[in-house]
């Protein structure tokens, strides 16, 4: 196991830049997710630390040692990929032992370390199989026992799970946080879902355009985004957000006054803000804010509202089953301790 420490990182192709001086440490045994939507330099960063990647400026160290100059191979780290990688014409052993017959390791050395990795992933039935006998998630499997059977000090999973449907996705996320549990080995996980991030991640860093917006707990990030970005980009829906004015120690907007908990409300008076609620903190009431509802998708355990509020859709996300249906007029209640004020100009949470 090995700390990680990202330094100052830029990143250019040609002319263009794409990280912008990022630092980044990552503790020994910490399970650290890289998220953000596709080109915000994720994968860039993670290839920069597997040594894939050229660094344009800054450093990277692994356990205290700058790595900048060393090879892949020298920086003892394994890497999980999106496209499994594994050699068609070789059975699942043979794949799995294949980085140590490369180090000229000993025969029974690799036998043991293969036939634990094998215990642990359950792919012991799967030895003698090659790669096409087998399904995606177990595949997926045998690059990660690829991995383990290395013995790394860091870990690095890039997108591993997005060739898999949805059910076995579920699946896969808690193979590697169990595996992640059970050998506590750090690790560097790259995805654009923030549904992973937020199982997965004992801290996640936001990423857009080439920068950490915010680094933190996944639920510091879901209860207390520090800005517009990382708000809407968290949380599964999205947080409702629009536009409104600080009077009278509320916010008014579309039409209406929505509740606010916020201690500076005098130096706010009639500030322009985006304010921000998210579904499940937005809930049908006997009184309170009029809309319609639009549509009602019901998922068993909780019931989805889309409505209307003058012109503007939201969510609403309710427990429990709705008789409710499109065209009845409802009333919403607001949470003020968990409502969201972000300034309109800057984006940056109030």
């Amino acid at each position: 196991m090995a700390s990680v420490s990202f330094s100052q990182i830029q990143k250019s192709f040609g002319k263009t830049p794409v990280l912008h001086g990022i630092s980044l440490d990552i503790a020994d045994g910490e399970f650290m997710v890289l998220v953000g939507p596709s080109g915000c330099g994720k994968s860039t960063l993670l290839r920069m630390l597997a040594g894939l990647e050229d660094i344009t400026a800054g450093s990277i160290a692994i356990d205290g040692r700058v790595v900048n100059e060393l090879d892949s191979k020298d920086r003892d780290i394994a890497m999980v990929f999106q496209s499994y990688a594994l050699y068609p014409h070789m059975t699942v052993r043979e794949n799995m032992g294949f980085s140590l017959r490369l180090r000229e390791e000993k025969r029974n050395l690799i036998e043991e370390r293969v036939a634990a990795a094998a215990k642990i992933l359950n792919l012991g039935p799967y030895l003698d199989r090659y790669p096409r006998e087998l399904s995606g998630g177990q595949r997926q499997r045998v690059a990660m026992g690829r991995a383990i059977v290395r013995d790394p000090k860091v870990f690095l999973f890039d997108e591993p799970l997005s060739n898999l449907d949805a059910k076995l996705r579920v699946a896969m996320r808690s193979e590697i946080k169990a595996l992640h549990q059970r050998l506590k080995t750090t690790t560097v996980y790259v995805t654009h879902d923030q549904v992973e991030a937020m199982t997965m991640a004992d801290r996640i860093a936001v990423m857009n355009e080439g920068r950490i917006e915010q680094l933190g707990r996944p639920l510091e990030l879901y209860d207390r985004p520090a800005n517009l970005f990382v708000a809407q980009f968290i949380g599964s829906p999205a947080m409702n957000v629009f536009d409104g004015a600080v009077k009278g120690g509320a916010v008014e907007a579309l039409g209406a006054r929505w509740p606010a908990s916020f201690s500076k409300s005098g130096g706010l008076e009639g500030q322009r803000v985006k304010y921000g609620v998210r579904p499940e903190h937005l809930e049908p009431a006997s009184s309170g804010i009029a809309a319609e509802i639009v549509v009602v998708e019901p998922m068993g355990a909780e019931t989805e509202l889309v409505v209307k509020v003058g012109d503007t859709s939201l969510i609403v996300m309710t427990r429990g089953r709705s008789t409710a249906g499109p065209g009845d007029r409802i009333f919403l209640a607001p949470d003020p301790a968990h409502a969201h004020l972000f300034d309109a100009a800057s984006g940056l949470r109030i």
